[in-house]
């Protein structure tokens, strides 16, 4: 009598659901985890993973240790990050960089990414506002820039008003200052006078003054939000603070709570010079790790042909 065949191994229960419900799970776990792990699992998501409607949002969130390394030092990020773009293929809408990039990766990410809608930048110590003025002129699309932490110029809003006129929603965000008082209505009046289709505004911990306040009120004539938060040289009182409760629905005051927002934020508050002053955050001069805080360990040559192979 002949043998019984072993009865097959059905198929795992994810491989059947919709290539479009996996794709939205996978994408949560972010673009480290898909490109060293998630591609590995199995054909089926090995497949999913090579479909360019899979890096249509790149998530290259960091953290930082206790001690200021990095969690995913591991990686060259800036590698993984191409090699997503790569894999897009112009189709990428949404990018988040944090910790690390470079003014060559910015002109990476843009020559390859035409139809870009979102931009956010934290942390990026090493990004200068004249990458940033070059990358947004191949980005006519672009309808929402966040930079937290990040060097600019009043010349790079600039840009970013004429380059990009769908723009709805910018976020320049800094660390707030009591003392030493320092007043610069410049990224005030540049938003005022180049960004006039903003819905949704937040300049937290910027040195403006009543007077850019002022100008972005006459200049941005579609704020539905503005977040001033930290802004610790503005009084907002009288006709002022009048017209901002009229023009604005969702304004938030320089003394409200941060307890939503996402990073630390603490206040600092001391009598010192310009001089030590210039090695702090502000919105001019951002203070910069050590020059070598980015450079990772590099992967092998072979770490994205051994990330291809496929485990059924």
């Amino acid at each position: 009598m002949g043998s019984i065949p072993p009865a097959s191994t059905p198929p795992p229960p994810w491989v059947e659901l919709p290539p479009e419900i996996t794709t939205i799970i996978l994408q949560k776990l972010g673009t480290i985890e898909i490109l060293t792990t998630v591609q590995l699992v199995c054909k089926t998501w090995r497949d999913l993973c090579v479909d360019p409607a899979m890096w249509r949002i790149i998530d290259l969130r960091n953290d930082m240790r206790n001690d200021g390394s990095l969690l995913d030092s591991a990686y060259d990020l800036e590698k993984i990050c191409r090699h997503a773009v790569d894999r897009s293929q112009g189709q990428l809408i949404d990018i988040n960089i944090e910790f690390f990039g470079t003014d060559d990766l910015l002109c990476y990410i843009s020559q390859r990414s035409g139809q870009l809608r979102r931009l956010r930048l934290v942390f990026c110590y090493h990004l200068s506002g004249e990458a940033l003025s070059k990358a947004v002129k191949k980005m006519p699309y672009l309808e929402e820039l966040q930079l937290y932490y990040t060097r600019i110029t009043k010349e790079a809003i600039e840009a970013v008003g004429h380059s990009c006129p769908h723009l709805k929603c910018f976020r320049l965000n800094s660390q707030g200052f009591r003392r030493p008082q320092i007043e610069c209505d410049e990224e005030a009046l540049a938003v005022a006078e180049n960004m006039p289709s903003l819905c949704h505004l937040q300049l937290f911990g910027n040195k403006m003054t009543n007077e850019g306040l002022k100008a972005i009120l006459d200049g941005c004539h579609h704020l539905e939000s503005l977040d001033l938060r930290h802004c610790f040289n503005l009084c907002l009182e009288g006709s002022l603070e009048r017209r901002c409760s009229q023009q604005i629905k969702e304004l938030k005051r320089p003394h409200d709570s941060t307890e939503d927002y996402e990073f630390e934020c603490h206040i600092e508050d001391f009598e010192s010079s310009d001089e030590d002053y210039s090695f702090r955050f502000s919105d001019i001069d951002h203070m910069s790790l050590d020059d070598d805080y980015y450079e990772f360990s590099d992967l092998d040559d072979e770490y994205f042909d051994y990330a291809d192979l496929v485990i059924d």
